[in-house]
């Protein structure tokens, strides 16, 4: 049930989530990662019109239905690098964030094969996505009608 349509959305709040989308699309990252991590949250906040979205979109770039209908259990396949593993393990912390925990031990793993910018995008690709997932299941947002666009496909 849609609750806040996007026609209903504050003034000005779809850009501003747009721009950040905009500022991560041209941050450098690999873009079938990003899709990954994306999706991977989604699963975690149970977002079912961000699951659709970026399964399509990572789909559409490329990107295996086997890796993604097996994001879940990352840790038991065989076909994630250990830098997807160490961004995977890093959305996974930050998106349940344990207040009692530190998370030394995944920047540890993750400046093995990060830059600091790159962990600093990271890190706002993995907030972002848990931003829109909290939005969309706020607002109610239909899932299943998503279709591709050209450019929401190399975001």
């Amino acid at each position: 049930m849609e609750r806040i349509p996007h026609s209903e959305w504050p003034e000005g709040m779809y850009p501003l989530m747009a721009n950040v989308e905009a500022y991560i699309a041209k941050s450098g990252l690999d873009q079938k990662l990003v899709k990954l991590l994306k999706f991977r949250v989604s699963q975690i906040n149970s977002c079912a019109y961000c699951l659709d979205m970026h399964y399509k979109e990572a789909i559409h770039i490329g990107e295996t239905p086997q890796r993604l209908y097996s994001v879940s259990a990352w840790r038991e396949t065989p076909y994630y690098t250990p830098k997807e593993q160490a961004a995977l393990a890093f959305a996974e912390t930050l998106t349940h964030l344990p207040a009692e925990e530190h998370s030394d031990h995944i920047h540890d793993e993750l400046d093995k094969y990060f830059s600091k910018k790159e962990i600093a995008h990271l890190t706002l690709v993995i907030a972002q996505i848990n931003t829109w997932n909290r939005l969309v299941r706020s607002f109610g947002t239909v899932p299943g009608g998503y279709q591709v666009r050209e450019k929401a496909a190399a975001n």
